[in-house]
């Protein structure tokens, strides 16, 4: 099914299309957003995410900001009750804070799939491309049952569901997203865990000097401060390495993207949780602006940046949260007036919701970023060691 472009109303497009296995499950091109449809012209809402490392990811939930040191169980129940397609759950873990622990506990929303969090798990997430008109594109339920029931493989699916499985779209459709999210978390493709920085942790490989200093600026709280929210600790029982994510959602001000055609609308604007596509928690003002924070396994290799795919640097990403306040018109459009239009897409009123607080966003006009070029480059640096794939014995004899 996931290779399948018979399932696309153009008979053109494939899961695979978009979240190629060559580029980590990603695209393997510098298009802001993909494009499909009936014409295969219309482009998609977003930047398409990779696939790969969401074999853990919980499901959506609005709930107490938990610390690394608090009770694990109780949220790890909670996503194996909501998300049962997914064989381990780890523990759920919140940005790392030098604070103490306050005794009322922040409710943030968490986990889910897609930016903005609205496919549950990952069976959910399965139904929104193949049923969205400006990508896979089927007309209904029906029209994609009928394309599996004609599939090569449809023999094989009443092997495994069942001689009725075909009988009404509710049946088929439900245990073709269940089995597209089994393929996710049994292909070992999708989250090989064989990057450097697992080497390092298997004790298996060293940092060079530039990515050690990389990944010390990576996580201290008053330079790069990446770790706040790009979880770099083990889970607490040591069997799952880090996924470099809290699973969390922020607002980061990304500049708006002129390259997608929606926003061509000044009244238009992307809110994340709160919409366009999104519709459940569109009155919760708090949360318009929020998008996933993704896992930076492999994000060195993507093409495109944030979830309206402004950057195609990852250079550009790291001094863009450096320079973000300290050289705002770097950034964002400068009017007639000379002022900056900071955080500029999104409408005025949701624009407070921007994080200025923690760093390395806490600086202000005119003073020093929190990273200077070199520190930039160290922690692309580092981050490159997170891209799988990593060849120990290969690259201990290019340095003998």
């Amino acid at each position: 099914m996931f290779y399948d472009k018979s399932l696309s109303g153009s008979g053109k497009l494939a899961c695979s299309s978009c979240h190629n296995p060559e580029h980590v499950y990603a695209p393997g091109n510098e298009l802001a957003v993909q494009l499909g449809g009936m014409n295969m012209q219309s482009q998609g809402g977003r930047a398409v995410p990779s696939l790969a490392y969401h074999d853990h990811a919980p499901p959506f939930t609005v709930g107490p900001d938990l610390k690394p040191d608090e009770d694990d169980k109780q949220a790890a129940k909670a996503a194996t009750d909501a998300q049962n397609t997914v064989h381990e759950v780890a523990p759920r873990a919140a940005k790392a804070s030098l604070e103490p622990v306050a005794k009322t506990q922040e409710m943030v929303p968490q986990g889910g799939f897609d930016w903005d969090g609205r496919a549950i798990n990952m069976t959910d997430q399965a139904s929104g491309p193949l049923m969205a008109a400006n990508e896979m594109a089927n007309k209904n339920s029906q029209t994609l049952t009928e394309k599996l029931k004609a599939a090569p493989y449809a023999a094989d699916m009443k092997l495994l569901f069942g001689p009725g499985v075909f009988t009404s779209p509710n049946i088929a459709l439900g245990e073709a997203y269940f089995a597209l999210a089994r393929y996710q978390i049994e292909e070992r493709s999708f989250h090989p865990y064989n990057s450097k920085y697992d080497y390092v942790l298997a004790h298996l490989a060293q940092l060079s000097e530039q990515e050690q200093r990389g990944f010390d600026l990576f996580k201290d709280p008053k330079k790069g401060n990446c770790a706040s929210c790009h979880l770099e600790k083990p889970s607490r029982d040591g069997k799952l390495p880090p996924a470099f994510t809290d699973y969390q959602f922020e607002a980061l001000g990304a500049p708006r993207n002129k390259a997608i055609v929606a926003n061509r609308d000044a009244n238009y604007f992307d809110e994340g949780i709160c919409g366009p596509w999104r519709k459940d928690y569109e009155k919760q003002l708090a949360y318009c602006g929020l998008f996933k924070t993704p896992s930076l396994r492999n994000t060195a290799t993507r093409q495109v940046y944030f979830h309206n795919g402004v950057f195609h640097s990852l250079d550009d990403v790291v001094r863009f949260y450096v320079e973000r306040e300290t050289k705002p018109e770097k950034w964002y459009p400068v009017g007639a007036g000379g002022k900056v239009d900071k955080y500029n897409d999104l409408p005025a009123a949701r624009r407070g919701n921007v994080d200025i607080t923690d760093a390395p966003f806490d600086r202000k006009l005119g003073d020093a970023p929190a990273l200077t070029e070199d520190e930039i480059k160290d922690v692309v640096a580092f981050l490159k060691t997170l891209n799988d794939g990593y060849k120990p014995d290969a690259a201990q004899a290019a340095t003998k």
